[in-house]
């Protein structure tokens, strides 16, 4: 089969995958956990345990703080040491609750078993009952978004599920969790791609990854036609060609089914799909077939001067010191810290921000790739409006954006931009294009919602 690919621009970055054929390890337990209230997009929770309170892993420690919004359960067993702020991934003090860690001792309800559980044998599965315990495990879009799942799968009237696309691409350099995580539990993952699909009402699901992988292609497209051979579900693996930025759901919509997402407020099931990232699927399989909430997650610990690299189970409120001194501690000289991989991960200003839902790397580049390159005067030579996946002008977006012209900044769909980082890849004059086009966009959204809700 000829892999598919998006339509628009697009680039590709060396992959960096120094941990691709490395088995995940489970990472060990923290001293202390520290769980910032607010994990995902939309309302911030509402924590439900106070100092001193006892907790297992499993319990729940903050409720969800609006519709859009997930509830946060602890990773660990122990006692409430205090409800304080702490740095997070934006490198501000964020409310936060952190937990002293005593022993493993975890909720009776989950189900910690190997055995594999078939929606078949559930016939009290029904969508709404799968959507209710998505939501109730705290489930979020396990790729770096983290929107709240139960969300995308009950879409507005004005929308129609046609399909479940699963994505597996893992475009982003460095980064090998997911990848690991369809080698080691592709039964489970091909489960939640039933349990998404049942819960959507949809009989046709697709599962996109690049041809970097075949070995993950070979494995799935097998457990596919075992598992949905027989079935009333049309389940295809779809092989995509190696092209960043093919993880963006605009981008894999385009890639698998040939649609196009208009611009926003519309989102991928304006044009019939709901797109999921193949943790998601893990972690819906663990949450409706294993009552386990989402309080561990894959991650990819990387560098070229780590001197350990690994992939690692890690449990969520885990220092990333923790994750760095099990790689070997930090390089000598200078390193940049990100949350995340080096097109689209956040440079972070402590090793102490905790490992969250949205975590699925941690990323130390060293030596002249922790360096920016001085920026030049712009040469016009339109890269950066090639490489753009959306189809946007990045160098005029940035200019509007650096003269704070917002009616034009938004007349030319700043808002649009998914931050991608291609133009500011492909600049040969090292414009920071990128980081005046995202305070930019931030911006616009905000003129945006106040003209909205006078």
């Amino acid at each position: 089969m000829t892999a598919k690919t998006f339509s628009i621009g697009g680039i590709h970055p060396e992959e960096n995958k120094l941990t691709h054929e490395m088995a995940t390890q489970v990472a060990p337990l923290p001293k202390q956990a520290i769980f910032p209230l607010s994990q995902h997009i939309g309302a911030s929770t509402k924590p439900v345990v106070q100092k001193g309170d006892k907790v297992k892993v499993g319990t729940l420690i903050a409720e969800a703080g609006g519709f859009v919004s997930a509830p946060i359960f602890s990773s660990v067993s122990g006692t409430v040491f205090k409800i304080d702020t702490a740095i997070d991934a934006t490198g501000y003090r964020k409310p936060c609750i952190i937990i002293n860690v005593e022993g493993d001792e975890w909720e009776p309800s989950i189900d910690r078993s190997d055995k594999l559980e078939l929606v078949k044998d559930h016939p009290e599965l029904t969508p709404e009952e799968i959507v209710t315990r998505i939501k109730d495990a705290g489930v979020v879009g396990m790729g770096g978004a983290c929107f709240p799942t139960f969300i995308k799968l009950t879409p507005p009237p004005t929308a129609k599920a046609e399909c479940v696309i699963i994505n597996a691409v893992e475009c982003e350099p460095y980064i090998t969790a997911d990848y690991r995580l369809m080698m080691e539990h592709a039964d489970e993952i091909l489960v939640g791609l039933e349990l998404l699909m049942k819960g959507a009402k949809v009989t046709r699901g697709y599962i996109g990854i690049e041809t970097n992988k075949p070995a993950a292609i070979a494995l799935l497209t097998e457990k596919c036609a075992q598992v949905f051979g027989a079935s009333s579900y049309h389940v295809e693996v779809v092989p995509l060609q190696q092209r960043y930025p093919q993880g963006g759901e605009k981008q894999l919509v385009d890639a698998v089914i040939q649609r196009q997402v208009p611009a926003p407020p519309a989102i991928p099931v304006n044009v019939g799909a709901i797109v999921q990232n193949v943790g998601t699927a893990f972690a819906v399989y663990q949450a409706v077939m294993k009552h386990k909430p989402l309080f561990e997650r894959y991650t990819t610990v990387t560098g070229k001067r780590l001197a350990k690299p690994g992939n690692y189970l890690v449990r969520m409120g885990t220092p990333m010191q923790d994750l760095i001194d099990l790689c070997g501690g930090m390089p000598e000289g200078d390193n940049k810290l990100l949350a995340g991989g080096p097109m689209m991960g956040k440079a972070l200003t402590s090793t102490e921000v905790p490992i969250c839902k949205g975590t699925n790397s941690v990323t130390i580049l060293s030596g002249d790739d922790a360096r920016r390159k001085e920026p030049q005067p712009c040469i016009r030579c339109a890269k950066c409006v090639g490489a753009c996946p959306m189809g946007l002008e990045p160098y005029l977006l940035a200019k509007l954006s650096e003269v704070k012209n917002w009616e034009r900044a938004e007349q030319e769909e700043i808002v649009s931009c998914i931050e991608c980082g291609s133009c500011q890849f492909t600049c040969p004059a090292h414009r920071p294009l990128l980081d005046n086009i995202r305070q930019g966009k931030q911006t616009v959204m905000g003129i945006i919602r106040a003209r909205s809700a006078k």
